[in-house]
């Protein structure tokens, strides 16, 4: 059997910690800063964690990372 392709696009947005956690961006950093509170872009700003029900599909996606 051949090995797994890491798929590309999920490996650009996720990288794991060293305690096996997968670290993300926030999302809705982009535009419309304007009518957002500064501290909801502050919280923004800070890496999220990804949720334990959706780190099996990502440990799928990224087999070797």
């Amino acid at each position: 059997m051949g090995k797994m392709k890491t798929h590309k696009a999920t490996a650009k947005r996720f990288s794991f910690t060293a305690n096996d956690k997968i670290k993300m961006n926030h999302s809705g950093r982009r535009h419309k800063l304007g009518l957002k509170a500064t501290k909801r872009k502050r919280i923004l700003r800070k890496a999220g964690y990804v949720s334990s029900a959706r780190m099996n599909d990502l440990k799928r996606l990224l087999p070797y990372d």
